[in-house]
């Protein structure tokens, strides 16, 4: 059985909040409160197109695995409540999850339904098992989990038995019961199937991990997606939390102010959704000011190529 992807929030909290204290403790003016980012940025959020319809979606989306992983108490899941509201309110729209999640459809369906958010969410699921009646049943329970009757995109996890599970994703598009079908990896192993796969079959998404320390899609599969019409969603942007660990202690540097950067985690995603190829990176939070943290990477300037090099360069000697 493989490992979800997703895994970067949970590992990260507590580095994430060891990094900031210490930046603020160094005097890093550039950095600001994630409450206080939000209140005083006012730009407008930053949206890419779905290729093959040119919907157009926030750069910035919200993953759930293990943080919505909840038990039914209302006291468990007040934060989460306050975590989707606010991620609304500051313009986000897309929302992540699989049934190998445990209880996060069903976090996801509950509070969405009690906040009327449904029509405000694109909501993105997954079917992972082998057999298409088997596939069917996880879609079914899918749909009732997230209490709504069709879904914005549903992706063959780990490209678990492709070619059965497509052949009923392209039947429910057809019903107007998904909109949009993709596929999803989180391992760079899995890149030359995917190459494959995107040469071979026409794809509305793929979800790959991608991210600072983990460039391996930049040499084919980013460039092939492009080329495909493939709109890219990012996973373990954080890289399971490592990358807060290596910059512990670090201030951020002060260059990190000419693209609207102020926090390690902005540093980390506006490097994702700087490339053009990707549309949306999906980090996991249960926390809001985490997420007011990750969202104000969808807002003001993003970093050109050279200034990517130049990231990925500092990150090198971290």
């Amino acid at each position: 059985m493989t490992l979800p992807q997703g895994m970067e929030t949970s590992s990260g909290h507590l580095t994430r909040r060891d990094a900031t204290r210490l930046l603020i403790g160094a005097g890093a003016t550039l950095l600001l409160s994630p409450r206080m980012n939000a209140a005083r940025n006012n730009a407008a959020i930053l949206t890419r197109a779905i290729p093959s319809t040119k919907e157009k979606l926030p750069i910035v989306g919200l993953g759930s695995w293990q943080t919505f992983d909840i038990g039914a108490s209302a006291a468990e899941r007040a934060p989460l409540k306050e975590v989707l509201r606010r991620f609304v309110q500051l313009g986000g729209s897309l929302i992540d999850s699989s049934p190998m999640y445990g209880r996060a459809e069903a976090v996801i369906g509950n509070l969405t339904s009690e906040l009327h958010l449904r029509e405000q969410l694109f909501l993105a699921t997954k079917v992972w098992t082998t057999g298409r009646q088997a596939g069917i049943d996880s879609m079914e329970r899918s749909l009732a989990r997230l209490r709504t009757k069709s879904l914005d995109l549903m992706q063959v996890h780990n490209l678990v038995d492709l070619e059965t599970q497509l052949t009923t994703l392209r039947a429910w598009k057809e019903e107007g019961r998904i909109r949009y079908l993709g596929i999803t990896h989180y391992t760079d192993n899995a890149f030359p199937e995917i190459e494959k796969i995107l040469r071979r079959e026409p794809l509305d998404f793929l979800q790959i991990n991608y991210s600072i320390d983990a460039r391996g899609a930049d040499e084919r599969i980013l460039p092939l997606a492009r080329d495909r019409g493939v709109a890219v969603l990012t996973n373990r942007p954080f890289a399971s939390g490592t990358l807060f660990r290596r910059v512990r202690g670090r201030p951020l540097p002060e260059w990190a102010a000419e693209f609207d950067c102020r926090s390690w985690a902005q540093f980390f995603l506006k490097w994702i959704v700087a490339n053009p190829v990707v549309t949306c990176a999906i980090p996991a939070t249960g926390k809001v000011d985490h997420l007011e943290d990750n969202m104000s990477a969808a807002r003001g300037r993003l970093p050109d190529e050279k200034m990517r090099a130049r990231m990925a360069q500092f990150l090198a000697r971290a």
